[in-house]
């Protein structure tokens, strides 16, 4: 189906206002939001989403609707795996709380525009080059493959070769100076953490998407549904980290579960190449018949492999056990990061969560609570956040 200019024109403005009125009524004055509002906020962009997939099935049809949800869903399982890279690139800059907002709001700006420049560049080459497809499922088999490497979640991303080039050029500080991404050190002006953490989740949504596009290209080639797709995918991802901030943690298979996805739509744009193959050592050139998978089909695929890899983590004590060591270990961190918050209640928050997870961690089996990398040094990181807030306490008394 053929959508028209006057469609793709108000589809692209309610966009826009949506990510202006995100900026504008939410991010502008720094703040942490509460679990209400991430959760309230992570509904309503959850709804318009599915609101709009309903509209493209009542007038675009059944094959329309159908390949929009399967690229929804699996895109914004892409972009909940994505926030395990923004949690450490976050981390390793020690953004203050307040402000991770505006850094999440500029990644996911960033992202859609760049994710845009690929989906049109994705389109071109497959119209005029069949051909790209295989590329495209090479690179989805590839992914996969990587995926279930063991490893910490995105190690070293922050630390890339945009930034190292950055510190070389230009005059840098390592203090934050409100969410300003320049300041004035000793006279001469300089680029803030702020700036250079955008930069850093910037160069990681470009990689990002060399993932994200030739997936969505793997389930339908309509560019309208690639990018609306897309676009909804990303909307609501800032309430979304907040919201699941620490469930991350928890969903242990989710690698898993996105290696399985990405390898089977990988296998479909391998068999849907066959099915348009014009490569002249291949079957000299000729069609080769061979099953297609149908968009129903990798509709349920999704759901269904999504759906176990979430509850599998979730019922496992391995999963429970990480999710509450890996939380304790971040809130004693966060609570010993003087410029981590200059918000009082947030840092009495921590602290509660801190106590409420050691409780948690002592009912645990040793073998799980064992299981931890650094847990020595993790036991230390708590004890110092237990001094330091007996010590505030004494202070608060005399």
């Amino acid at each position: 189906m053929t959508v028209s200019p006057l469609i793709w024109g108000i589809t692209i403005v309610v966009i826009l206002a949506l990510l202006a009125f995100d900026y504008f009524f939410h991010i502008r004055k720094a703040h942490v939001p509460s679990l209400k509002e991430a959760a309230i906020w992570s509904s309503i962009y959850v709804g318009l989403a599915v609101l709009f997939g309903v509209l493209v099935l009542i007038f675009g049809g059944g094959q329309m609707g159908s390949e929009y949800f399967a690229g929804y869903i699996t895109e914004k399982a892409l972009s909940v795996d994505n926030l395990f890279v923004f949690l450490i690139i976050m981390a390793s800059f020690r953004v203050p709380r307040e402000d991770q907002q505006k850094v999440l709001l500029f990644g996911i700006v960033f992202s859609l525009i760049a994710r845009t420049g690929f989906i049109f560049l994705g389109a071109a080459l497959i119209n005029s080059f069949a051909w790209v497809f295989y590329i495209f499922g090479l690179i989805l088999l590839l992914t996969a493959g990587n995926l279930l490497k063991p490893g910490d979640h995105g190690d070293g991303q922050a630390n890339n070769f945009i930034i190292r080039l950055a510190k070389k050029l230009f005059h840098t500080t390592d203090k934050y100076d409100g969410d300003k991404l320049f300041t004035m050190v000793n006279g001469k002006r300089a680029l803030t953490p702020m700036l250079l953490v955008m930069v850093a989740i910037g160069g990681t949504d470009i990689l990002f998407a060399l993932d994200s596009i030739p997936a969505i290209f793997g389930l339908t080639q309509n560019v309208f549904i690639v990018f609306t797709a897309t676009a909804f995918s990303l909307m609501g991802l800032r309430q979304l980290y907040f919201l699941i901030d620490g469930l991350l943690d928890r969903l242990i298979y989710l690698s898993y579960g996105l290696a399985a996805i990405l390898a089977f739509i990988g296998v479909k744009l391998i068999l849907h190449a066959l099915h348009e193959n014009n490569l002249p050592f291949i079957n000299d050139g000729e069609h080769v018949n061979v099953i297609e998978i149908t968009t129903g089909l990798s509709l349920s695929v999704i759901i269904g492999v999504l759906v176990v890899t979430v509850v599998l983590s979730l019922i496992s004590p391995a999963g429970k056990a990480q999710t509450a060591i890996n939380n304790a270990r971040r809130h004693a961190v966060d609570y010993l990061d003087l410029d981590y918050t200059a918000d009082a209640n947030e840092r009495e928050r921590i602290y509660r969560a801190l106590t409420a997870e050691e409780a948690q961690i002592v009912q645990m089996p040793l073998k799980y609570r064992n299981k931890a990398k650094d847990v020595d040094k993790i036991r230390e990181q708590v004890t110092e956040a237990h001094r330091q807030h007996e010590e505030f306490l004494n202070r608060q008394g005399s």
